[in-house]
């Protein structure tokens, strides 16, 4: 249901992570590693954290642990990694104090986080940002912001909500002229 946007997001992903991330990377939020493969030819180690009470598979995490409390010492990984996890935290500003805290001087932070999206993962879901709200965020936690890119815009945001606006109504799985599963097909 979300091929555009994580097509999007993903074309985004590679080049940032290309440009910046490197050695030793915690991937904050980690889930089931959705992104190893792309972090793979960049990095020394891959160090996946995910939380207990995650709805997500832990089996590929390396280390359980919250984004408030990571289980590492100072100044200990060159890339902190973390895609869609700032706004399911009540408390943003203090978890990305923690990555600062972990992360080597020189390293970089490669973050994503919505400006507009539909209620997930409740009740797990308190923010959305603006540019300057995460520029804010960071640069108060003591990251120096390289880079914001706003990865949509109206017609992409339109097309998603609408999508979803429609998916409610929708009395078992929808079908394309062709028989097959749609690629709004939910199990």
């Amino acid at each position: 249901m979300n091929w555009l946007v994580h097509r999007i997001a993903s074309r985004a992903l590679e080049r940032v992570v290309a440009d910046y991330a490197r050695g030793v990377i915690l991937d904050i939020g980690c889930g089931d590693k959705p992104y190893e493969k792309m972090l793979e030819p960049y990095e020394s180690e891959h160090i996946g954290m995910d939380h207990e009470g995650t709805l997500h598979d832990l089996s590929k995490a390396d280390i359980k642990g919250e984004a408030y409390a990571i289980p590492l010492d100072d100044e200990s990984v060159d890339t902190v990694f973390c895609t869609a996890v700032l706004e399911h935290l009540e408390d943003p500003a203090r978890a990305l104090s923690e990555a600062y805290r972990v992360l080597k001087r020189g390293g970089h932070a490669i973050y994503t986080a919505p400006l507009f999206w539909h209620h997930h993962e409740e009740p797990r879901d308190f923010f959305r940002y603006t540019p300057y709200g995460l520029g804010y965020l960071f640069s108060n936690a003591g990251f120096e912001v390289i880079e914001i890119l706003p990865l949509s815009g109206f017609w992409v945001t339109f097309g998603q909500e609408l999508v979803y606006y429609i998916w409610r109504f929708r009395r078992g799985a929808w079908q394309i002229p062709c028989g097959g599963r749609s690629p709004y097909w939910v199990d």
